[in-house]
């Protein structure tokens, strides 16, 4: 199971490094001055290969994350799931930043459609949203606060 940990923490480092550098490029495609469309271009075209690059390391974090709560007979604990709150908290961390993909994935649509609304100052706050939930992540696993 230490191969399996190993790997689930290098597919969810990586799959959070683009979820922390995509809306990244949201704040500079947000900033663009109309008529510098080879800067739009270049923007939109590193957002698309970030995205599906992000999406394609974040499949692998879930699988081995699912193999992890299963192999770990997480479900089974003797001391009952009460004792498990950690857990739960983690996987509402979880589904919260599969949200934030999807979101990641519709504002860069909206980009390329030319109908985004937000400014560079939202996106620059977005983006901070990521590194709470790793953060918080990290704790309720190493910690195990409740």
């Amino acid at each position: 199971m230490l191969w399996v940990k190993s790997f689930h923490i290098i597919f969810v480092a990586s799959w959070f490094a683009g979820l922390f550098y995509l809306p990244r490029i949201f704040v500079n495609l947000a900033m663009v001055q109309a008529g510098s469309q080879a800067e739009l271009d270049r923007l939109l075209l590193m957002g698309r290969k970030l995205l599906r690059f992000t999406t394609i390391l974040m499949v692998p974090a879930l699988i081995f994350g699912i193999w992890l709560l299963v192999g770990e007979g997480m479900w089974t604990n003797e001391r009952g799931l009460a004792s498990l709150g950690w857990l739960h908290a983690k996987l509402i961390i979880v589904f919260l930043t599969l949200f934030y993909h999807h979101l990641c994935a519709k504002f860069l649509k909206l980009f390329i459609q030319g109908r985004n609304q937000r400014t560079h100052v939202w996106y620059r706050w977005f983006n901070e949203v990521p590194v709470l939930f790793l953060t918080l992540a990290v704790i309720l696993v190493v910690v195990k606060p409740f």
